[in-house]
């Protein structure tokens, strides 16, 4: 959907706050030059950093932009309500992604599912994981956990993706691919660690700490397996590359050895460094490290746009998906990892830079009608201004320095809530990036 920019604010107002918005970028591009880290706040410098940084995990404090832009709190929380009910619980045909499935013995079962393409994603459930437990809705969070673990999750030890779970599966819970989906599993971990620092774990599934343990246990030190499934022989080992320390785009040996720029969340695998299991604590601590450096190298200079597949070195990867990698679907939330790390830990300025880079293409490209896909110097390839896309170059405004950062927020913020059939991958974005903005999407600390 197109939406035109409108003045939102009087007129002397927004003369006054450009002049304190071009100031601000003139001092954080200083500090930035001097390998200074900005606060949570966003307000100014901070002194040396240690280990924790100097984003929110160290001062607790989470920006609300949205505030920051002079909406009141309160409209912004009932901006975030309404985006969930919808989503949640909102008409099943024209609006809902979310659907309950029966009980087992577990308890209540429900799915999370792409309305464009009838099947229910890793990447999708575990989306809803994370937005259950950052709004402190529990039985959702456990619905959505046990329709995973009840259908997706692959137990058999002697199937290839042992430990692992199905990235697709149709609504019954059929599988259709019997291989993973690696953001999948890292949001999964995720969220169970905040679900166990929030609401503390219980039995069998639900011992929420524990099952995050064995996950992440998984994803780096799973054997090479070969083996049959419902699709064919596959041979499937662990989802990290040890010498990059990177995040792989598929287990699978057979199917090559690259990654998913849109994969890398160093925010995560800082509290993975701290709360995971002890042996593998310096992996993630190294990871993140590896993850920011990733980013500069695999963004193209003049656009800032990452390709949808990329070798450990950063440079593009052509796969059997795309005969040359693009800056596509996947693509989009590149940029939001980025931004929130900044947001987080605040030790990698250069992402500033980067998010400053992505907002100037955008603007170029016109604010409020750039397309969704582009090749990685920035000729337009797919026309749809896709909301998701809105969503996330918005969350960019996190580490951006520059006024026009206030632009793409406030175009999220006049977008309505996702609808129809795009609804699942534009609403999860949607959803979780005002969530991001308005500093609703939180570190859970295990007390």
């Amino acid at each position: 959907m197109k939406i035109s920019l409108q003045t939102y604010f009087a007129l002397s107002w927004w003369t006054f706050r450009a002049s304190y918005m071009a100031a601000f970028a003139l001092l954080t591009t200083v500090a930035v030059c001097l390998g200074a880290r900005a606060s949570a706040t966003g307000l100014g410098a901070t002194p040396a950093v240690d280990g924790d940084g100097a984003g929110a995990y160290a001062s607790g404090r989470y920006r609300n932009v949205f505030v920051e832009l002079g909406h009141p709190e309160g409209e912004v929380s009932e901006k975030i309500e309404a985006a969930y009910q919808q989503l949640f619980h909102g008409d099943p045909l024209t609006q809902a992604v979310y659907f309950q499935a029966g009980k087992n013995a577990n308890g209540r079962l429900a799915y999370l599912t792409d309305w464009a393409n009838h099947d229910a994603r890793t990447e999708g459930m575990s989306y809803g994981m994370m937005i259950s437990v950052q709004l402190n809705h529990k039985p959702e969070f456990d619905a959505l956990w046990n329709w995973t673990k009840t259908y997706m999750y692959i137990s058999d030890p002697h199937h290839p993706s042992y430990g692992y779970f199905s990235w697709s599966c149709k609504t019954d819970g059929t599988p259709n691919e019997e291989t993973a989906a690696p953001d999948g599993e890292e949001y999964f971990v995720m969220a169970l660690y905040f679900a166990s620092a929030r609401w503390g774990n219980g039995r069998g599934i639900y011992d929420y700490n524990a099952q995050a343990d064995a996950l992440l246990t998984t994803m780096r030190h799973r054997e090479v397996m070969t083996g049959m499934t419902r699709f064919g022989p596959r041979t499937v080992g662990n989802e990290v590359d040890e010498k990059y320390k990177m995040i792989r785009f598929v287990p699978g040996v057979d199917r090559g050895d690259f990654t998913d720029p849109s994969y890398h969340l160093p925010a995560f695998y800082e509290l993975w460094a701290r709360w995971g299991p002890v042996k593998d604590r310096q992996f993630w601590a190294d990871a993140a490290e590896a993850s920011r450096g990733f980013f500069p190298k695999t963004t193209n200079p003049q656009t800032g746009l990452a390709p949808d597949y990329a070798n450990f070195d950063g440079t593009p990867k052509a796969t059997r998906f795309q005969q040359s990698s693009i800056f596509g679907y996947d693509s989009w939330r590149t940029a939001s990892n980025w931004s929130v790390d900044w947001s987080w830990w605040g030790k990698a300025p250069v992402e500033r830079v980067l998010s400053d880079r992505i907002q100037a293409f955008f603007a170029a490209q016109g604010i409020d009608a750039y397309g969704d896909q582009y090749t990685l110097d920035g000729k337009k390839i797919a026309i749809r201004h896709s909301t998701g896309l809105v969503s996330t170059n918005a969350v960019a405004s996190l580490a951006a320095t520059n006024p026009r950062a206030r632009d793409f927020v406030e175009m999220l913020w006049r977008t309505p809530v996702p609808s129809g059939e795009q609804r699942y991958f534009d609403g999860m974005l949607y959803l979780m990036s005002i969530m991001h903005l308005s500093g609703e999407f939180r570190i859970w600390v295990p007390k």
